[in-house]
Order: structure tokens, then C-alpha cells, then sequence
């Protein structure tokens, strides 16, 4: 059996180099392989090339959150409504319901919203830089109902 196997990988080897050696189309057949092998080393060469980029830029973000936490980041009151809402519009299914009003890093959440996805809204609140302190005015409805601002589809 061992013997079986050295046999077959000898005369693949015997094909191959008579494939490639070949008089008429040998060179062509050459100049195909080394082609094919010059893209396959220029797609892993850009394909690190992106990743290694891809890793020095989260590492940049990731440094400049942490840097950013700690220095304390003075947030103008409009940018802290745009986060605010950002972050709220994935926590809930009707985020226009919602009205957000920033003073101060003190963040007022307003409108209607499901109780089941109180939680989620006040955390994401919560959760965004620059917010120091959420007051909830929410008025939260176990379900859909007849309230205006939560009817249509949700999102999500």
C-alpha cells in the first residue's frame, strides 16, 4: 500500500512536470502559473495591508474613547440631543415618540413609549458620553393601543 501511494504521487509529479515543460504551450503554461501566483501573493499582501489598517484604526478609536472619558468631554447641548437620540433610536420601536432636551449634560426624555422598552431608553440615555444626569417625563403605555405616537410598524 505505501508503496501504492509513492508510485501515485511520482507520476503526478512526472504529469505536472511535463504539463509545464511541455515544448509548444510549456511557457504559456508557466507564464499562467506565475501570474497566478503573483495575484495570490498581491491579494494577501492587501489583505493584511486592510486589516492591519482596520486594526490601528479601532485601536486609535478605542484609545481616544478612553482618553475622552477621562478628560471629561464639555459637550454643547445640541451634539448631546443628536447622541442622545442616536443612541434611544435603537433602543426603541417608535423613537420619534420621544422628545430629547439637553441643558447642561442633563438630559430630559419626554413622549410616549411601551414599558417594555423603558429600560432600554433610559439605559442608552444613560450610556451616552456627556450625559451626566437622565430625567425621565416618559409616559409608558403596556401597549400600542389608540396612542397615536406609537402606531405604524416599529422599527426594527
Amino acid at each position: 500500500m505505501r508503496n501504492d501511494g509513492k508510485f501515485l504521487a511520482g507520476l503526478l509529479i512526472g504529469a505536472g512536470v511535463m504539463y509545464l515543460l511541455d515544448p509548444d504551450r510549456g511557457g504559456r503554461r508557466r507564464a499562467l502559473v506565475r501570474d497566478k501566483v503573483t495575484r495570490i501573493g498581491h491579494q494577501v499582501g492587501d489583505d493584511l495591508g486592510a486589516r492591519s489598517r482596520d486594526l490601528r484604526n479601532r485601536a486609535a478609536g478605542k484609545a481616544a474613547e478612553v482618553r475622552s472619558r477621562f478628560e471629561g468631554e464639555d459637550v454643547d447641548d445640541e451634539r448631546l440631543e443628536e447622541r442622545v437620540r442616536s443612541a434611544i433610536g435603537r433602543a426603541t420601536s417608535h423613537p420619534s415618540a420621544i422628545d430629547v432636551v439637553a441643558f447642561a449634560g442633563r438630559v430630559t426624555l419626554r413622549g410616549t413609549v411601551l414599558e417594555d422598552e423603558v429600560d432600554g431608553v433610559l439605559s442608552a440615555a444613560r450610556g451616552v458620553r456627556g450625559v451626566n444626569e437622565v430625567e425621565n417625563e416618559l409616559q409608558m403605555h403596556p401597549q400600542a393601543g389608540r396612542e397615536p405616537s406609537l402606531q405604524g410598524e416599529p422599527r426594527g
